[in-house]
């Protein structure tokens, strides 16, 4: 189909309104139209990735299959597209700055001074071809983090406009997503924030092609035909974007606002295929149309911010849909959870997940909430940490370990069933330094984990720094407790089940950053099917 296409996505007014949804929408439907179709995000903050970040901060850290931590639209390109992601999807303020740095330390700027313009705009404009260069894409969606009038959005927005220049005018478009909010007082819709933001576009040297607008109300023609001639756009090249029910409604009401048609007829693009998206369709009727519905609660310590478990959260609505199940999940903060209010707290649901994180915080809760799915026969889904917490519990209470625990606790104990893993052992750096990426996995035959995948070899993505201490395995097993999956090469514990419970699962690794629209993870499709079996017999 030629060379490859640019498409830029930049936001104004305010930050959260859905850049993100919307470059993975128009990729979805630019796919369906059989375009080859990748996303990646430009983060305007310095630090090098969000790997240190807490999750109150930025939401959770996305992880790829090359071990990149990065930002958590990539799970949402993933999601949509389902297409992996790489390092090259995501990029820093800081990893741009760290790469020019290295190269005037290395001399390569031969003796010049190094500034923001050229040096800053042109290593941004090599990272937006970056990915062109491990495939031929047809279009390259690249998402621009933060406002537009922001000081740390300002290197991007040059190198945008540096960037039409390099490839050509009918080769890049910018899409301009801004808000047209709606005053209740005076019954209004209100354009001026969307022209100011124009504005601030304009004066960077940037012409957005097409502005799509948020909304809580519809956009009127009158004021559609307003915003187009104050921001110097087309009439028909201003899409509205009403609030969702759901993000999966996005891609069809784009659809409907013929969003790809106008990107496609701007880039000079012609495609005589429909678009093909009936799977998606066909998800949206099982997801709004459910015939079951079931209580999952996510247990976590940083549930005040959902989108820390983001990728959980889209988890279980994908395997919510495949089994044509509305899943409620209670979210939990581990620090309420004791010994005495376990059964108040946690007892009515149909199934509990022990969500990941790192730190002494919110442990005792965790422990508390396995023990409790353990004795009580509920569906139980560990994730790392939770599948750590599982084996302290199991420890503590099973095999009569009463201080056994983990090493990343701040407590003495002579049975640390959870351990440092060996090469983390002499690391002292933070960033990019755990076991990160995707690894191999063995599945012992006849297990629940077999079961779910149908298969022996499989391969889950990581972020940890603690595993399984090996020394006690004997132990646990003989007890009654299976490692059911083992990493081939290192002996690392990867999963591990009760064999005397209808479904008790913990794995070391997160399936959550593997399920899709289209894929939904297995290990989640049957943790539901057995929520449903609990509730079935309550």
């Amino acid at each position: 189909m030629g060379s490859t296409k640019y498409v830029f996505v930049t936001g104004g007014v305010t930050s959260s309104l859905g850049k993100g949804i919307i470059s993975a929408s128009l990729g979805k439907l630019l796919q369906a139209r059989g375009f080859s179709v990748t996303i990646q995000k430009f983060d305007p903050y310095i630090n090098i990735d969000p790997g240190t970040l807490n999750p109150y901060e930025h939401g959770e850290c996305y992880v790829t299959d090359d071990g990149a931590e990065t930002d958590l639209d990539l799970g949402h390109y993933e999601r949509f597209l389902n297409v992996a992601t790489s390092q090259a999807n995501n990029v820093t303020t800081g990893r741009i700055y760290y790469n020019v740095i290295t190269k005037e330390r290395k001399g390569e700027y031969l003796g010049k001074t190094v500034q923001v313009v050229p040096h800053i705009t042109d290593e941004i404009k090599r990272n937006f071809l970056a990915l062109g260069n491990d495939k031929n894409y047809d279009i390259i969606i690249t998402e621009i983090g933060g406002c537009v009038g922001d000081i740390e959005s300002l290197p991007f927005i040059e190198a945008v406009r540096q960037f039409r220049w390099d490839v050509g005018h009918s080769n890049l478009l910018v899409i301009h997503l801004t808000l047209v909010p709606y005053l209740r007082a005076a019954g209004e819709l209100k354009t001026k924030p969307t022209q100011h933001s124009v504005k601030q576009l304009l004066e960077a040297g940037v012409q957005p092609d097409i502005l799509v607008c948020r909304s809580e109300k519809p956009v009127p023609a009158d004021l559609r035909k307003k915003i187009a001639l104050f921001c110097n756009v087309n009439f028909n090249s201003v899409i509205q974007a009403m609030d969702a029910e759901t993000i999966y409604d996005v891609p069809m009401m784009m659809r409907k606002e013929k969003l790809d048609e106008r990107v496609l007829s701007k880039l000079r693009l012609s495609t005589k295929a429909e678009v093909q998206i009936e799977s998606w369709k066909e998800f949206l009727g099982r997801h709004k149309n459910p015939t079951e519905e079931v209580e999952i609660g996510l247990v976590g310590k940083y549930v005040e911010l959902l989108d820390a478990y983001k990728s959980i959260s889209e988890s279980f609505v994908h395997a919510g849909a495949e089994n044509e199940c509305k899943v409620r999940l209670r979210y939990i903060s581990s620090d309420t959870i004791s010994a005495e209010n376990v059964c108040t707290t946690i007892g009515n649901l149909h199934g509990i997940l022990v969500a990941p994180g790192f730190g002494e915080r919110g442990m005792v809760g965790k422990i508390e909430a396995a023990r409790f799915a353990r004795e009580q026969q509920v569906p139980y889904f560990g994730i790392c940490l939770g599948m750590q917490c599982a084996v302290i519990e199991f420890a503590r209470n099973v095999l009569g370990l009463s201080d056994a625990a983990s090493s990343e606790m701040e407590i003495e104990s002579k049975h640390f069933v959870i351990d440092l893993m060996e090469d983390q052992k002499r690391i002292t750096t933070k960033g990019g330094t755990m076991r990160l990426g995707a690894y191999n996995c063995k599945i012992k035959k006849g297990t629940k984990i077999h079961h779910a995948y149908g298969k022996t070899k499989i391969s889950e993505r990581h972020r940890h720094r603690y595993e399984f201490n090996n020394k006690y395995m004997a132990r646990f097993e003989k007890a009654g407790m299976v490692m059911s999956g083992i990493n081939p090469e290192t002996n690392l514990v990867e999963t591990i089940e009760l064999s005397d419970h209808p479904w008790f699962i913990g794995t070391q690794f997160h399936p959550e950053l593997k399920s899709t629209v289209l894929n939904p993870h297995k290990l989640f499709v049957k943790f539901v099917k057995a929520a449903l079996e609990r509730k079935g017999k309550l």
